[in-house]
């Protein structure tokens, strides 16, 4: 099979910084589905493996983990899936990502994609959707079948025109029925926040809670932090409620000062959505089931793909072109590549 892979440390601006390979096609294992990867998407944590990933010559790294495919085989064990079934997922970074024709994967992370979504409109959803899924519901605790439960409750996401950012506003509007307030600096970018379900949008660059009580909201119930956590932690724990939640998806780089969220008795959580396939959690279905879930949002039209741009086939140079966008910062919702 093609793949696209690392094979040696270069930075992103030489040409050969990654390399297309014919390497042999994965055998599924047991509970694993083969899949033919017919688009992939461009996160964050694909521009951060690359840089700390040091290329084995022996092993080439395939990055990538945003996928649509179809089903060609099944390991043994396999109940939900069948050869011929087009899916979605994110996959698990301890294993060869999708940047590569085929793939093996294990059927609890994978789910049948949304009917009427395109492969690349398909490949843009999985990673931040389970992100924004796992962080709003299970790391912060709003109900995503109850919204009357949400009802009078506010969340502020800071980042909000990203991947993240972007099906985070949808799931907190739509299906939480919260009350959103989004972060963005550019008005390009505040118009997609606002397209994708903001009720209020304020800028990042300014102070947080001032801008909260200019707009009638005031202290929150809960933070998205999907973009930095060391900028705007002490203006985090001004803005969030009493007893209030904060979760963040970005490495912090100094320690936190946990002591600022004491005298709310607020609480901050990491969410990283590889945790559950990387410890194979007893809960690792759970993902399965929300992108089950989603796609039938997507199909009913209440969930909307963040997807903006197909980038072409998958080859290195495009690879390569989509990694330097993402390294941007200036991105708004995803980037696809098309498998050949």
């Amino acid at each position: 099979m093609k793949a696209i892979a690392l094979t040696q440390a270069l930075p992103l601006d030489d040409p050969k910084c990654f390399t297309e390979l014919e390497l042999p096609t994965p055998t599924p294992g047991p509970r694993d589905l083969l899949v033919r990867v017919r688009a992939v998407a461009l996160n964050p944590i694909d521009t951060k493996v690359r840089k700390r990933r040091a290329p084995d010559a022996t092993k080439p790294a395939i990055l990538g983990w945003d996928a649509a495919g179809v089903v060609e085989a099944v390991g043994d064990g396999v109940t939900r899936f069948k050869a011929g079934d087009e899916v979605w997922y994110a996959g698990d970074v301890t294993r060869d990502g999708c940047n590569a024709q085929y793939q093996s994967v294990d059927e609890r992370i994978v789910a049948h994609k949304p009917r009427h979504l395109d492969f690349p409109k398909a490949a843009s959803m999985p990673l931040t959707t389970i992100t924004a899924w796992e962080g709003l519901f299970d790391r912060m605790g709003f109900n995503a079948d109850h919204p009357k439960l949400n009802e009078g409750k506010s969340v502020l996401i800071i980042g909000g025109a990203g991947g993240v950012g972007s099906i985070a506003i949808q799931l907190a509007a739509r299906v939480a029925g919260l009350t959103v307030v989004a972060t963005a600096s550019r008005e390009n970018s505040a118009a997609w926040c606002r397209e994708m379900g903001a009720q209020h949008v304020i800028n990042h660059q300014k102070p947080l809670l001032a801008q909260l009580k200019e707009i009638g909201v005031g202290e929150v119930d809960g933070i998205y932090n999907c973009a930095d956590v060391d900028t705007y932690w002490a203006g985090m724990a001004e803005a969030i409620r009493p007893q209030g939640k904060i979760c963040a998806i970005v490495d912090n780089r100094e320690p936190l000062n946990l002591a600022l969220l004491k005298p709310k008795c607020a609480s901050f959580h990491w969410e990283f959505m590889f945790a559950r396939p990387m410890y194979k959690t007893a809960d690792m279905e759970e993902q399965h089931r929300l992108l089950t879930r989603v796609a039938v949002l997507m199909d009913q039209g209440i969930l909307t793909t963040t997807h903006r741009e197909t980038l072409g086939p998958l080859t290195a140079e495009n690879l390569r072109r989509a990694h330097q966008r993402q390294e941007s910062g200036t991105t708004i919702g995803k980037m696809a590549l098309v498998v050949e």
